[in-house]
């Protein structure tokens, strides 16, 4: 049984993550066709979705950084303040009509993701080791509500504000910020003991050397870089492209973030049951049942499909990579292997990000997934290379 100040922590840190974790659907809705809309270049037209993605890249090792000098929540609380003022930053730049201002905004944004991306760390590294999958796996839920509640405003708020269409949709990702940084309040944050044997850290190039190190970025990396590339893309094509309805887009997004979070609801026992390496072959299998459904029609029910199976897999994925890397490194160890974590996953990330309108708009939907196909071959050769017994160093709590 948890503690007290761990189930509160843990419960903070969820009731947070729920309104933090809307910000990005938002951008992903949103930011292709606002960009459509304030740049003559349809090639920048997903650019906005990039620069957030690009923010997170970026902010990965300072946030981490920040937080191991300045602790947890002042990080927590002093980014989710910068996202407020990136959300009216965000409308004010719709109302001038200016492209890069909104891509500075999309940009802090992302940069307040990194933070976010860091509440499963402070879970993990708060409870038992035997718990770290169930933790992140609560953790993770708040998603399936950031998945209804990040889009639905999005929309309901389009035609709100005075300042254009659209503003009032960032006007109102603001406020969800806002709401985010009153749950923080209540995190404490929690200094794990350290015992004698992982007070002396190893070297970067030792612990990175681990199969399992390798096997938990790879797994994660190419769950967001498909995922990036896939759903950056959802957005445009089927409103710009096909010419479905915003209420159709939304619907197809909002069911993949859902489907990213509501396995979170067993996927941690799964992880527990069968082990994380287990977990992340079946995510790939279904990130490549996406890219089949995808690729044989563009129908709506074509377009929903794939991205739940996207989302699917993406959750498997995800959990078991970071179950996976949580027993890699001691506790002293832990922030710069977090931040090297995370900066090696976003920036790939970002890549898929930056490439996705441009691949998309130049060459085609087709093209687009045929991209996707390398990293997952690359992935499951990782899992065959690495499918032994598991040689990793158990971190202390």
């Amino acid at each position: 049984m948890l503690k007290l100040p761990m189930f509160r922590n843990l419960g903070a840190l969820t009731l947070a993550q729920v309104f933090a974790q809307c910000a990005p659907p938002m951008v992903i809705l949103l930011g292709g066709i606002v960009g459509a809309r304030l740049t003559s270049n349809p090639s920048l037209a997903t650019l906005p979705i990039a620069f957030m993605i690009c923010g997170t890249a970026l902010s990965s090792i300072p946030a981490a950084m920040l937080m191991s000098r300045f602790g947890r929540k002042r990080g927590f609380i002093g980014s989710a303040m910068s996202a407020t003022l990136a959300g009216v930053l965000a409308a004010y730049a719709i109302s001038i009509e200016h492209f890069w201002l909104f891509c500075l905004a999309t940009l802090l944004v992302g940069s307040n993701n990194a933070f976010v991306q860091q509440y499963r760390f402070a879970v993990a590294e708060s409870v038992p080791a035997e718990k770290v999958a169930q933790s992140i796996s609560v953790l993770m839920i708040a998603g399936v509500f950031a998945a209804w509640l990040g889009p639905e405003v999005a929309q309901r708020l389009h035609n709100w504000s005075t300042w254009g269409e659209f503003s009032g949709s960032f006007l109102g990702l603001a406020l969800l910020m806002a709401i985010a940084l009153f749950w923080l309040a209540f995190y404490s944050d929690y200094v794990p003991t350290v015992s004698t044997a992982d007070a002396v850290q190893r070297p970067l190039p030792e612990i990175i050397s681990q199969p399992m190190f390798v096997l938990a970025v790879g797994a994660a990396a190419v769950a967001y870089a498909v995922m990036s590339l896939v759903m950056t893309a959802t957005p445009v094509s089927m409103h710009t492209v096909d010419h479905f309805s915003l209420e159709d887009t939304t619907w197809v997004i909002q069911s993949h973030v859902m489907a990213m979070y509501l396995p979170s609801l067993f996927s941690g026992l799964l992880v527990s049951r069968f082990g994380p390496v287990r977990i992340i072959l079946v995510g790939l299998m279904l990130m490549l049942g996406c890219l089949m459904v995808a690729f044989i029609d563009r129908q709506l029910m074509h377009y929903w499909l794939s991205l739940v199976l996207l989302g699917v897999g993406w959750n498997f994925l995800f959990l078991g990579g970071t179950t996976l890397l949580t027993s890699t490194y001691t506790t002293t160890e832990r922030f710069k292997v977090q931040a090297l974590n995370d900066a090696l996953i976003f920036s790939i990330q970002a890549c898929g990000a930056l490439g996705s309108g441009y691949v998309l708009l130049a060459f085609g939907w087709q093209t687009l997934l045929l991209v996707c196909v390398p990293m997952l071959v690359v992935l499951l050769l990782i899992v065959w290379l690495t499918h032994a017994k598991p040689q990793a160093h158990k971190s202390t709590r």
